[in-house]
Parts: C-alpha cells; sequence; structure tokens
C-alpha cells in the first residue's frame, strides 16, 4: 500500500488533500456541536425533531406513494427511515428490518438470475 493511501498517513498528501481533510472534520465537529447546542434547549429540540420527523414522513411516504411505478420507491421509503432514525429510536429499528428484508430479496434475486433457464417444453 502506498503511503498516500494508508489513513492517516501524510507523507505524499497534497495540499488540497490536507485542506479537504481539515474542512470535513471541521464540518463534522459543527455539525456534532450544533445539534448538542439544539439538545441543550427543549424548545429547539422540539422543534428540531418535528422538523425531522415531518421530512422523514413525508420521505417514507412518497417512497410508498412511488411503491406501485418502476423506479426507486423502496429505496426513497428506506432514505425516508434513515432521516427518521437519526432522532427516533422505533424508525431505526423498522429501518434495520427493513434493510435486512431488502437484503433478502437482492440474494434471491441474484440466485434466480444465475440459475440456468429451462427452455420450455416443445414435445407437445
Amino acid at each position: 500500500m502506498s503511503p498516500s493511501r494508508i489513513p492517516g498517513s501524510r507523507a505524499s498528501a497534497t495540499p488540497v488533500t490536507r485542506i479537504g481533510q481539515a474542512i470535513g472534520k471541521s464540518a463534522a465537529t459543527a455539525v456534532v456541536a450544533g445539534r448538542d447546542v439544539i439538545r441543550a434547549n427543549p424548545t429547539a429540540n422540539t422543534a428540531y425533531r418535528a422538523g425531522v420527523g415531518v421530512v422523514g414522513g413525508a420521505t417514507v411516504a412518497l417512497g410508498i406513494v412511488l411503491l406501485p411505478l418502476p423506479g426507486p420507491g423502496t429505496l426513497i421509503s428506506i432514505g425516508g427511515l434513515g432521516i427518521l432514525a437519526t432522532e427516533f429510536e422505533g424508525a431505526k429499528k423498522v429501518q434495520t428490518k427493513a434493510i435486512g428484508a431488502a437484503r433478502k430479496v437482492v440474494t434471491v434475486v441474484r440466485e434466480r438470475r444465475q440459475r440456468p433457464s429451462t427452455p420450455p417444453d416443445s414435445s407437445r
């Protein structure tokens, strides 16, 4: 593994890479610190959780509406559960079950694609 690929190695990192890493760490720290400030204020915490609930619920509802149509309805619903799971433990449990079910479906589809298809019987 080259030094630039080793996590935490700065031996051959360019200045742009170092700046990007610093900005990423700063942004992540700011988000966590910002959420802590919101949690400290009961009114802001309630408003934040309500906003997450509305946005996450609307995303799940949109995904459910899109399920019968061709497209990413299931992924949108799971994404909405991901939004809700950032604040609500019940949504996190549902999301875990939904992702497990989606993985089982993907496994079944892959197995069916790998099976050799038998030609229809034309002896009749």
